[in-house]
C-alpha cells in the first residue's frame, strides 16, 4: 500500500505514442471536430432563425446539436490544445473537471436520445393526440430531467474521485476517462458505482429506444406506398444504426471488468462514441430532414447573394 499516493497532475498518453501516428491522428481528429461543430452549429442556427421550425421535434434536434458540441469540445478540444502546445500533463483539478463534464454531457446525451425516440413514437403512432400529449410542460421536462440526472451522476463520481489515491499518474488515454482513473485506484466502490449508476443511464435508455422503435416499425409496415415505406425504413434504420453505434461502444468500454491499461479496442470504441457519433448525429438526425434542408438551401442562397 506504500505505492498508493495522491497525485497533483496526470500525464495523458494520448491515442498513440508514435510521433508520426500522433500527427495523423491530430489531423483526423481536428477535421472530424470541425465538421461536427460546423454541422451542429448550422442545425441550431437554422432552427432558431426559422419560426416554422419552432416545434418540439426541432427543439429536441437543436438541443441534441448543442449537446454534441459540448461533448466533443470536452474531449477533443483539450487533446488538440495539448498537442499544439506540446504538453501532455494536466492538473488534478482540470482532470476531474473534464471528467465531470464528460460524464454530464455523455449521460445527458444518452437519456436525451430516449426522449427523442419517445417523441417520434408519439408523432408517428399517436399523431392525432400528439399536440395534446406533447405539451410545452412535458417537452420542457424531457429536456430538463436528463440534464439534472446527469449532473447528479457526475457529482457523485467526481466527489468520490477526490478521496482516492492512485498507484500512477499516467493515464493511457487522450482525456481523463472515468475508467482509466479508477483502474488504478485504492477502492472498489467507484468501480461498482460505474455499473450501479451507469445501468439506468445507459442500459435503460437503450431499451426504451428499442421499445419505442418497435411500434414505429409496425406503423411503417402499414404504409401502402413502397416509396414511402422505403423512405421511412431508411430514416428509422439510420437512426437505429447511430443508436447502436453510440450505446454499443459505451457498453463495450464501461460495462466490462476494468483493466490497468486501455486496449486498442477500448481506444477505438471511445473514439467512436466521443468523436465519430457526435460528428455524424447532425447528418443522420437533422441534415436529412426535408424541412431543414430547405432552410439550409435558403440560408446558402441568401449568403451567396450578399457576396
Amino acid at each position: 500500500m506504500e505505492n498508493w499516493t495522491w497525485v497533483s497532475e496526470f500525464i495523458l498518453l494520448g491515442l498513440s505514442e508514435d510521433p508520426q501516428q500522433q500527427k495523423a491522428l491530430f489531423g483526423l481528429s481536428c477535421t472530424l471536430f470541425l465538421i461536427g461543430c460546423l454541422a451542429n452549429l448550422l442545425t441550431i442556427l437554422a432552427i432558431v432563425l426559422n419560426p416554422h421550425l419552432h416545434s418540439s421535434m426541432y427543439f429536441f434536434l437543436s438541443n441534441l446539436s448543442l449537446l454534441d458540441i459540448c461533448f466533443t469540445s470536452t474531449t477533443i478540444l483539450k487533446m488538440l490544445l495539448n498537442h499544439l502546445c506540446g504538453r501532455t500533463t494536466v492538473s488534478t483539478s482540470v482532470c476531474l473537471a473534464q471528467m465531470y463534464f464528460l460524464i454530464t454531457f455523455g449521460a445527458t446525451d444518452s437519456i436525451f436520445l430516449s426522449a427523442m425516440a419517445y417523441d417520434r413514437h408519439l408523432a408517428i403512432c399517436h399523431l392525432l393526440h400528439y399536440t395534446t400529449i406533447m405539451s410545452g410542460l412535458r417537452c420542457a421536462s424531457l429536456i430538463v430531467v436528463p440534464w439534472i440526472s446527469a449532473n447528479l451522476l457526475s457529482m457523485i463520481h467526481t466527489v468520490l474521485m477526490t478521496h482516492l489515491s492512485f498507484c500512477t499518474n499516467r493515464i493511457p488515454h487522450f482525456f481523463c476517462d472515468l475508467n482509466a482513473l479508477i483502474s488504478c485506484s485504492d477502492t472498489q466502490d467507484n468501480k461498482m458505482l460505474v455499473l450501479v449508476l451507469g445501468s439506468p443511464v445507459i442500459l435503460v435508455p437503450f431499451v426504451c429506444i428499442m421499445a419505442s422503435y418497435t411500434p414505429i416499425t409496425m406503423a411503417v409496415l402499414k404504409v401502402l406506398s413502397a416509396q414511402g415505406k422505403w423512405k421511412a425504413f431508411s430514416t428509422c434504420g439510420s437512426h437505429l444504426c447511430m443508436v447502436c453505434l453510440f450505446y454499443g461502444t459505451i457498453i463495450g468500454v464501461y460495462f466490462k471488468p476494468t483493466s490497468a491499461h486501455a486496449t486498442q479496442m477500448d481506444m477505438a470504441a471511445t473514439v467512436m462514441y466521443a468523436i465519430v457519433a457526435p460528428m455524424l448525429n447532425p447528418f443522420i438526425y437533422s441534415l436529412r430532414n426535408r424541412d431543414l434542408k430547405g432552410v439550409f438551401r435558403k440560408l446558402c442562397q441568401a449568403s451567396l447573394k450578399k457576396f
